[in-house]
This record gives C-alpha cells, structure tokens and sequence, in this order.
C-alpha cells in the first residue's frame, strides 16, 4: 500500500490555519460564557475578583460592577467571532486589564497568572488574524 506524503490534509495541510481556529473558537465561546456567568456567580463568586481601589472608583457596588464586566466580555467573545483581526486584540487588551486588577488587589496571583497564559493565547489569536482572518491580504492573495 503507497502512502502520499506529498499532498496533506487537514490539520497537517495548515496546522497554523488551526490553531487560528481553535484560538479562534476558544476566544468566541470562553468570555461570552464567563460574561454571562457575571450575571449568575454560578462558576465563582465574581465580585470577590475585584480590586479594592477599581471599586473605590467605579460607581456601584462590585456585583454591579461585575455585570458591566460580563457585558464587556460577552461583547468581546462576539467581536472575536465576527472580527478575529479587532476582537483578539481587544480581547488581549481586556486580559492585561484583568491581570492587573489581580495583581494589584485580592492577591489572586495564581489566576493572574493564568489570565497572563491567556492574554498570550489571544494575541497569538490577533497575530494568526493577520493572515487567516476573513478579508486578510493573504488570503485573498
């Protein structure tokens, strides 16, 4: 039986157009369900999650807080799915947000820490936008 290595298929035919796939998806789906869930506390306790000093500024109390939050991040999960090349970045943009308020307050290290992982997977995202993006140069080429 002869095997054809010289025409791959599937993820071995672009596995960079996959990973903008499921970079893609995960940056769609992941802050459109925590957004939600802002709204619910069903995962954690969201408000715990907030600076001291961001709610010292931010009008209302931190549940109310947390619902503009869940607002922000289901909006960015639809702007990754319909514009991956401006999403992602905001997406990146919203995370170092995110980082900054763990580093800065309740001291949760090991999630900013994660959120950092994160932020890293979505500019990754916004760099593999450039080229496999809907309307990228690239691939119109």
């Amino acid at each position: 039986m002869a095997v054809h290595l010289s025409r791959p298929h599937g993820v071995a035919a672009d596995p960079a157009r996959s990973a903008f796939r499921l970079l893609r998806t995960t940056y769609a789906v992941a802050p459109v369900v925590f957004g939600l869930d802002k709204f619910a506390n069903l995962l954690t306790d969201w408000p715990r999650y907030l600076a001291g000093w961001i709610d010292a500024i931010v009008p209302g109390t931190a549940q109310q807080a947390m619902y503009a939050v869940g607002v922000v991040e289901v909006l960015a999960g639809v702007l990754v799915a319909v514009a991956p090349r401006v999403g992602a970045w905001v997406v990146t943009a919203w995370l170092a947000g995110i980082v900054v308020d763990l580093v800065t307050g309740p001291g949760y290290y090991d999630v900013a820490l994660r959120d950092l992982g994160l932020l890293a997977g979505a500019a990754a995202l916004g760099l593999l936008s450039a080229r496999y993006a809907r309307g990228a140069a690239e691939v119109r080429a």
